[in-house]
């Protein structure tokens, strides 16, 4: 959770949406394997990338039981930027969802008194930084 978060997070301050999230998996042989699920819309939601991530990763779990994992990665594809999504056709419904004023409310939070000040529940007594190296924006 902590991941999907983190990834999102740096969306929303980019001003992106993406459609695809993919899951990456190294097993202990080395072997690699991935999954992925696109939405219609692109999206920057937390709940929503985190509800596909999660079925990804549950589909993947006996493969991951059989083989063992040392390696989980979260990508969010097909972005675009958020002022190119006011330009097309608008779903219903047109108010904005709960999840992305709460969204909106941790990431403001986030920015005025750092990333760690404030975390989901989801997320409790893991680490918050766990060192993960990031790609540049």
């Amino acid at each position: 959770m902590g991941i999907v978060d983190r990834v999102t997070r740096r969306m929303r301050k980019a001003g992106r949406s993406g459609r695809t999230v993919t899951l990456r998996f190294r097993f202990d042989d080395f072997t690699r394997a991935t999954r992925a699920s696109s939405f219609p819309q692109a999206t920057a939601s937390t709940g929503a990338i985190q509800e596909v991530a999660l079925a990804l990763l549950t589909i993947a779990w006996p493969m991951i039981e059989e083989e063992g994992l040392t390696l989980l990665g979260l990508s969010v594809g097909n972005l675009v930027d958020d002022a190119s999504v006011g330009g097309s056709q608008l779903s219903l419904p047109f108010e904005a969802a709960e999840s992305d004023t709460v969204d909106g409310a941790l990431d403001a939070v986030r920015e005025r008194f750092g990333a760690a000040s404030l975390t989901r529940a989801t997320t409790l007594g893991s680490d918050p930084d766990i060192g993960v190296p990031k790609l540049a924006d």
